[in-house]
């Protein structure tokens, strides 16, 4: 049996797209018509059209770019429903499949495709033809010829005299090699198939080479026919059913653990481990959470019945008060392990000697994990953007990062390498002037209104009094940022490169560090080594709410002449210090 589903790649790209399937659509490989629909054949496109003739006789043609890897995956879905009446589905390319037909089962080869048909137009496949052979080639050919969710059932030993009758037009269906059979066969005035059947083994050999002769056994109705059945994967999700539900986090992990240990010991048995599974909870038949997670290595039952605990603790937590940390929103009824990716136990087996120090990190980390929470564990990752602070992002310890601004786009006005090894954040106050004491500039175009002849930083953005909010009033962690301090009269912190935060009046910087006064209360300028830029940039100009700092800005780099390199950022709103080259 034969399941043939016309123009796939049309509906595949006009349901990528979300249009409607009456539209007339092409889908387009080297600037021709690879494959149109029946609402473009009516308006005269043909498969072999080039780009400008279709939109000639169609203009409002939709067209759609060739994606093998799109058709494959909606025809996933079909190739499912199949599974489901007979196993042993063979996929012979997105639109086609066959199938071992299972009449016998279902009363009759006719039965057993009008289920198939059923089947799949409540699967949402509405034109589905189903052809019914001795061999594959004859049974396409059948459901060729099939009207739309019909079968056409060829007897036993009928194949032949069903392709006797059949145009030579019907092998361009068999690719690039088929198309030339065809054009030469009609060119010699060879009509049918039966045409080309009569014509000597040899003379089709000499002519076609190997698959002229596979061609014409095919056509006389001895083909062989080898499927390469898939075989269905096997199911590996394992769930817990809870009886009376529970309404406790710390009962629902201790219930689950037998449950997670099924998981890894059957996944164990097929040599497998999971690196991502979905967590189902489910609450009166209802999933009330789900979240797939990550592992940098792969799942134990431990690291599952973590992931269980963080994922129902996290639930709405903001909104549970101290009292209530430990109970769950609605009372959980089945919690299921869904391995969403698998792979080889050899790709993750340990080393001849042990495991190496990386094992050892991601143990260490999953243990601070377990202690103080999924996303209190945090690691950098690189991210496109223009300046050095953009391209920092953050993820939690095992987690895929998503919704990062590309790498590989140009992000013209970047600063080039080498990159600065501390970033302010958030940038510092800065001045910078030119020879006569007037601040440097950049104006529309790009022009530095004269050259930087001094610089100096001003008061740190970080200006809080002891004993606010967020300000230890003694010892305690250091800040967020190293090296941050600020120049006021009023006592403030300063967090110095030891990590200890001291409180005094009107206290400084560490000598050498930028801004350093020589004596209390003063601010002096470093004269300019050499200088670099600007690089221009002039984001977000088109939003109707335009950044604090302006759009308009320049980045600069400036060396003072004790050899300390900077990252300075000109915007209308002033000068700020965004990154240093220690």
């Amino acid at each position: 049996m034969v399941v043939w589903c016309p123009d796939w790649s049309v509906v595949a790209g006009l349901a990528e797209a979300r249009r409607s399937r009456q539209l007339p659509a092409a889908v387009l490989a080297a600037g021709a018509v690879e494959v149109c629909n029946g609402p473009a054949r009516d308006s005269g496109v043909r498969r072999g059209q080039r780009k400008r003739d279709a939109q000639a006789r169609c203009p409002e043609l939709l067209l759609l770019e060739a994606g093998p890897e799109r058709d494959a995956r909606h025809f996933e879905p079909v190739l499912a429903a199949v599974e489901e009446l007979r196993p042993g589905v063979s996929p012979m390319r997105p639109g086609l499949l066959a199938v071992r037909a299972p009449g016998r089962y279902f009363g009759g080869e006719e039965h057993a495709a009008a289920l198939v048909a059923q089947t799949l137009v409540d699967a949402g496949v509405w034109d589905c033809r189903i052809g019914v052979a001795d061999d594959v080639f004859t049974a396409e050919q059948a459901a060729r010829t099939a009207a739309v969710q019909e079968a056409v059932v060829v007897p036993s030993g009928g194949s032949a005299d069903f392709l006797r009758g059949l145009p030579v037009r019907v092998l361009e269906s068999d690719g690039q090699a088929g198309r030339e059979v065809a054009s030469l066969v009609g060119r010699l005035g060879l009509g049918t198939l039966g045409d080309l059947a009569g014509l000597p083994l040899a003379s089709v050999q000499d002519r076609f080479g190997r698959y002229g002769a596979d061609l014409w056994h095919r056509v006389r109705g001895a083909g062989r026919s080898v499927l390469g059945e898939r075989t269905p994967p096997p199911d590996l999700d394992v769930e817990v059913v809870f009886e009376p539900p529970l309404e406790s986090v710390e009962a629902v992990c201790f219930s689950v653990r037998t449950t997670a240990e099924r998981l890894v010991s059957g996944l164990a048995s097929r040599q497998l481990v999971a690196t991502e599974v979905r967590v189902e909870a489910e609450s009166e038949g209802v999933v009330v959470s789900s979240r797939a997670w990550l592992h940098p290595r792969c799942f134990t039952a431990r690291d599952l019945v973590d992931r269980v605990h963080w994922q129902l603790q996290g639930e709405g937590g903001s909104l549970r008060s101290r009292h209530d940390a430990g109970v769950v929103r609605a009372p959980v009824e089945r919690v299921r392990f869904v391995p969403e990716t698998v792979e080889p136990a050899a790709a993750h087996a340990e080393a001849l000697w042990g495991g190496g120090s990386d094992e050892l990190v991601e143990r260490g980390v999953a243990r601070v994990q377990a202690m103080i929470g999924f996303e209190s564990v945090l690691r950098p990752v690189l991210q496109g953007g223009r300046s050095p602070a953009e391209r920092q992002a953050s993820v939690p310890w095992g987690e895929r990062p998503t919704g990062l601004r590309p790498l590989d786009r140009p992000w013209p006005t970047r600063v080039p390498g080498p990159p600065p090894v501390r970033v302010f954040s958030p940038p510092r106050v800065a001045e910078v002037v030119d020879g006569t004491g007037h601040p440097v500039a950049v104006s529309e175009r790009g022009a530095v209104s004269a050259d930087p002849r001094r610089f100096r930083f001003g008061a740190a953005l970080l200006v809080a009094a002891p004993g606010s909010a967020g300000v230890p009033q003694t010892g305690g962690r250091a800040g967020a940022q190293e090296g941050l301090w600020a120049l006021e009269d009023t006592p403030q912190v300063v967090v110095r490169t030891t990590g200890r935060p001291q409180v005094g009046a009107g206290a400084h910087p560490p000598s050498g560090a930028p801004g350093a006064p020589g004596r209390p209360g003063e601010r002096p300028w470093q004269p300019v080594a050499s200088w670099a830029g600007p690089w221009p940039v002039d984001e977000e100009w088109w939003a109707e709410t335009a950044p604090a700092d302006g759009s308009r800005a320049a980045r600069f780099q400036v060396v003072g002449v004790d050899g300390r390199a900077w990252l300075l950022r000109w915007s209308t709103a002033g000068w700020t210090l965004e990154a240093g080259y220690d």
